[in-house]
């Protein structure tokens, strides 16, 4: 039988925040979740393509509802040993988006990287901002990291504004870092220590206007 206390932080469900959005959540992914996950990633393709490492096979074809209980195994293995927390982004009830704190490092690191999408609908209304307030706080808190960091793409400017938005800072470029839809793409690095954060990012976004319990 697993002991949960070596791996502080999963499962968990965190939130809500409330956004321009609607009501935004997150909770641990489930095997039911295919059909949304599905439907979202093949109706968004054009919206999200451009953002995801390169993979193999036609778009359609990865993201068919067949596919999801293999990836959800894996994911929850991954979740298991520690190493992940894998969530998905409900807005008001309805499965909007994932978000992942993925490469859990213990010991004297102490960090992870956090990635996440959305669904194009709910773009541009706070949402994903919430949820990644939400999952750093989670960060900061329970999982008892130290240090969380982020990649994105130079072009991609709206995910850019989100990132600033819940307090990453650019560390740099990492050239020709990521094979993200069919070539090598440099992304800017981005992080955050815990020492960074007074509070909580939620809060901050409460004070700030852009969101509210």
């Amino acid at each position: 039988m697993l002991n949960w206390s070596n791996h502080p932080g999963w499962p968990t469900e965190l939130g809500p925040l409330r956004v321009a959005g609607g009501v935004v959540t997150l909770r641990p992914i489930k095997l039911r979740d295919g059909a949304a996950w599905s439907r979202i990633r093949i109706k968004d393709r054009d919206h999200l393509q451009p953002w995801e490492p390169t993979g193999s096979g036609v778009w359609e074809a990865r993201h068919h509802s067949s596919n999801w209980p293999g990836l959800w195994s894996s994911l929850k293995t991954e979740a298991r040993k520690g190493h992940m927390i894998p969530l998905v982004i409900e807005v008001d009830g309805e499965f909007s988006g994932q978000l992942t704190i993925g490469n859990i490092v213990r010991g004297a690191l102490r960090s992870a990287w956090i990635g996440y999408w959305v669904a194009k609908d709910v773009g541009g209304q706070g949402v994903a901002t919430a949820a990644l307030a939400l999952g750093l706080d989670h960060c900061f808190g329970a999982v008892g990291l130290h240090r969380v960091e982020a990649t994105v793409r130079p072009e991609n400017l709206a995910s850019q504004a989100v990132l600033r938005n819940v307090g990453f800072r650019e560390e740099g470029v990492l050239k020709r870092y990521l094979d993200v839809d069919g070539a090598w793409r440099d992304h800017l690095l981005v992080g955050m220590t815990v020492e960074e954060v007074a509070g909580t990012i939620a809060d901050r976004l409460i004070r700030t206007g852009k969101a509210s319990w």
